[in-house]
Formats: C-alpha cells, structure tokens, sequence
C-alpha cells in the first residue's frame, strides 16, 4: 500500500442529517458530539441531525458542526482500522481536523478555537464569492488584478486547475464575474455565503483571533500538515499559531497542496466528513489516485473492505 493522506472538507459541505450513522454506531462519535454540545453551549447534535437548513448554514453554526462530524468519522476510521496517515489537509475549517488528527490542538482547544473563528467570520458580512469555471489561472489575475481599482478582490480558493473562486468587494467581484463570462468562462457561479472570506476583508477578524490563540495551548505536529497558506509541510507549534491567523484572510492553495502530497508519494486519499466535494476535486486535480470518502457508516465500511484488499 503506497502513503495515505487524510483530508477534511470545509463550509458548504454541510447537509442535514450529517453524522447521524456515526453517532448511532460508534460511542467514541457520540463521545464527540457531547463534547461539542458542552463546551460551544449549543445543540449542535440537532442542528447536524435535523437542522433546519437556515440555521446550519450560518457560519457561526455550519464551522463548528462539519468540524464534529469530520472528528468524530477519524475516531472512527482511527479506533476501528488503527490507521495513521502519512500527511494531513483540510480545505480551510477543514484545517482545523487536520490540526486535531495530527496533535497539534487537544479535543478541548479545537472545539474552542473553531466556535471563536466562525463566530469572528460570521461578524463580517460584507462582500462576496464567486467561482469561476474554465478559465486560466493567468487569465483570473489578470482579472482579478484590472477589477483591484473598483474594491478589494483577490483569489480565495484555488479548488482545481479548472475551478478557482475569487472574493472580495461585491461591486469588484461582480465586475470580474463579468468580464470571466466575456473571455469565455464555463461558468461563473456567485456562491450562497454570507462574506468574503479569505480576503482582506477578513483581517480584522483575523487580528481578534489572534489574540484569542495566544491563550490556546498549540503543539508540534506528529504528522505532516500540509497548510492552505502556502501548501507546505508544517510542524512547528509556533508556525500553526501564525498561519492559523493568516488562513482567515490568506488563499486556500489546495490543488498545490494536493500535488504537493502526490509528489511526495500518496496515492491514496481518504476524505472524513460530510459530503464528498474534496474527493471530487481530487480526482480533477490527478488522475490515477485512489480517493475514498467516510461521510457515513456505508462509506465507511467500503474503506474498510478497500483496506483489507489493499494490505492482502
């Protein structure tokens, strides 16, 4: 079996319902879920299990919630089939269960640290996102940089070679959704959320977090994480702090850190959480790959199935 790489889905992966099977099969998920609920003082076990869909999809409500049920599917995945992964990547909250797998922040101060972020974004409902279908990276600078002058706008995701989103300013981001559709964009997809994350715009959400983590113990890491910043490894406790500060209002470089992990020898990835959004995007960013999702207990028992074939 080559090196296995565990991923963690972010905000907009949320569905109603999400965690249920974990919850009702597993006592370490349970576990899970009634640490989120005590610490955050908030219901979070209902608003997974039967929302409703308004309230999941709040920032303040939707981080937190894909947080546990991401945490709770690696206890499973780690208590049942005792598998440590070679490399860790979240795709922006998804960082945050990537951090917790690989030691770097305790049950406790992940929980706290992910209530104190959505909180702090969710203040700041000002701007937009889009994504943008079918173009260049080259040519989505080139827009980016010609729309700078009507507001702030940058790159806040690079998903895949074919899918990049940008943020920002609404007047700027919706000139750019103009001028990708005019040069001959796929498609241009104004996103159902409620700010401009991963831009400037974040900064001063950023600024009050990093207050907030001075008092939040953060270890070396045990795994490699690959960071969203920069899509590099990191271990340094002192580095996390950093760029967990600089992830709010930084781009999310997760085709370089997917390719960053296959030239490091993975292929095979395993995306825990809700959803399979990641797995999809994998698969568009390097063929040949062997990508499993644990969202539930059925996907969870084919990676099961799929790992005793692949230790024969």
């Amino acid at each position: 079996m080559g090196k296995v790489a565990f991923i963690f889905p972010g905000q907009g992966s949320q569905n109603i319902g999400m965690g249920l099977d974990f919850y009702q099969n597993s006592d370490k998920a349970k576990n899970i879920f009634t640490k989120f609920n005590k610490i955050i003082d908030k219901d979070i076990t209902t608003l997974c299990f039967e929302g409703p869909e308004e309230e999941l999809k709040q920032t303040v409500n939707t981080q937190p919630a894909i947080l546990c049920v991401s945490v709770a599917g690696y206890e499973l995945v780690k208590n049942e089939l005792g598998l440590t992964p070679n490399f860790v990547a979240g795709h922006s909250l998804g960082e945050y269960a990537a951090l917790y797998t690989a030691g770097v922040l305790s049950l406790d101060n992940v929980i706290k640290s992910i209530n104190k972020r959505a909180e702090l974004m969710g203040q700041f409902q000002t701007g937009s996102m889009t994504a943008i279908l079918g173009l260049d990276e080259s040519k989505i600078n080139e827009i980016v940089d010609s729309c700078k002058k009507l507001g702030v706008i940058s790159i806040a995701n690079y998903n895949t070679p074919e899918q990049i989103v940008i943020t920002g300013e609404s007047e700027a981001v919706l000139s750019a959704n103009k001028k990708a559709e005019e040069i001959g964009a796929k498609r241009v997809v104004p996103l159902a959320v409620s700010g401009a994350f991963h831009s400037a715009l974040m900064k001063p959400a950023s600024e009050d977090f990093a207050e907030f983590i001075q008092n939040i113990a953060i270890n070396d890491s045990n795994i490699p994480v690959i960071t969203n910043v920069d899509a590099k490894e990191t271990f340094s406790g002192s580095e996390f702090k950093q760029k967990m500060v600089e992830q709010i209002y930084s781009s999310v470089y997760w085709t370089q850190s997917v390719l960053y992990m296959v030239e490091q020898g993975v292929d095979i990835f395993v995306e825990i959480g809700p959803g399979k959004v990641l797995s999809s995007m994998i698969r568009k960013i390097s063929r040949g790959l062997k990508v499993y999702n644990v969202s539930d207990i059925k996907s969870y028992e084919k990676l099961k199935e799929q790992f005793a074939v692949l230790n024969q």
